[in-house]
């Protein structure tokens, strides 16, 4: 009898992403309400405000009753991403409302801060409810995208872990 060759370490993908994915699958999560939850938290985890995005989430998970540690687990995948759109966003919102580009900045922002509380406020707060417009906008648009795309492969997963 031959012996096997030690298995390799996983991957980081595949501990981090594969696993946790095919876990669920084996609980009896449906491959529909994983590909949704994946969706639904790429969706949205590109919300173009840091912080909230968490919460977002654990929300559309319990009133959707989609898996939270899942949808948790993309949240750790998704911020790099998030960060990466903030900028892009934003100036989708200023462009759909007609709006002047406002420089952004770090610097430029602690200025405003100290100089005009009020003119702080205004203006990076008016960014934001215009980058949260077109991010309505886009992610109305990924959303389905993505768990169409999603569902497939996992419908496959599913069935050859049933094989």
């Amino acid at each position: 009898m031959e012996e096997q060759p030690a298995a390799a370490h996983p991957s980081f993908w595949q501990r981090r992403a594969v696993t946790p994915i095919v876990a669920q699958l084996r609980l009896g999560i449906t491959p529909e309400k994983l590909a949704l939850t994946l969706a639904l938290r790429v969706g949205l985890g590109i919300f173009p405000i840091p912080g909230p995005t968490t919460l977002l989430c654990g929300l559309a998970a319990v009133s959707l009753r989609l898996n939270q540690p899942v949808i948790q687990l993309v949240n750790y995948f998704t911020s790099p991403l998030q960060l990466a759109l903030i900028i892009p966003i934003y100036r989708a919102g200023e462009i759909l409302f007609f709006q002047t580009p406002v420089p952004l900045s770090i610097p430029l922002l602690f200025e405003r801060f100290k100089a005009d509380f009020g003119l702080f406020l205004r203006d990076p707060g008016m960014i934001a409810v215009q980058g949260v417009v077109a991010w309505c906008l886009l992610a109305s648009l990924i959303v389905p995208v993505l768990y169409f795309s999603f569902r497939a492969p996992l419908r496959t997963l599913a069935g050859n872990l049933k094989a």
